[in-house]
């Protein structure tokens, strides 16, 4: 029985550091994620989704890493911080443009490469763990 409840302590483990995530990403952008998806806008969905998908790719490898489940929360709050500050760096790469403003926009493409960051970044912090 001890499996199951450490599957469900995962599982719940996981969903509150995504919701806790995606309100930090939902603070730090001009625009309202969930208003801009249910508008249609794909660019931010693509984004957010990439986002989600990164943080729970972090929390795997906490998970198969950490002793106790306390460390997986850990690993999931530094692996959030860590999804924070990509975004701020690609942000600030893309002088051309804002990324946050090409979101806002729908621009799809932008949406795309903003996805790839965060599961790109999400393995590099993920695979760091081990």
């Amino acid at each position: 029985m001890e499996p199951f409840l450490y599957t469900f302590l995962y599982f719940v483990i996981a969903i509150l550091v995504v919701i806790a995530g995606l309100v930090i990403f939902e603070m730090v952008t001009k625009y309202k994620d969930w208003e801009e998806i249910q508008q249609g806008n794909k660019a931010v969905a693509l984004s957010i989704s990439g986002k989600i998908i990164g943080i729970c790719i972090i929390l795997a490898f906490a998970i198969y890493e950490s002793i106790h489940i306390g460390e997986t929360v850990i690993w999931g709050a530094y692996g959030v911080l860590l999804q924070l500050i990509a975004y701020f760096i690609f942000e600030g790469l893309t002088r051309k443009f804002s990324v946050e403003d090409k979101l806002k926009e729908g621009n799809v493409a932008v949406g795309i490469v903003s996805l790839a960051v965060s599961i790109g970044l999400g393995f590099t912090i993920g695979a760091s763990i081990t």
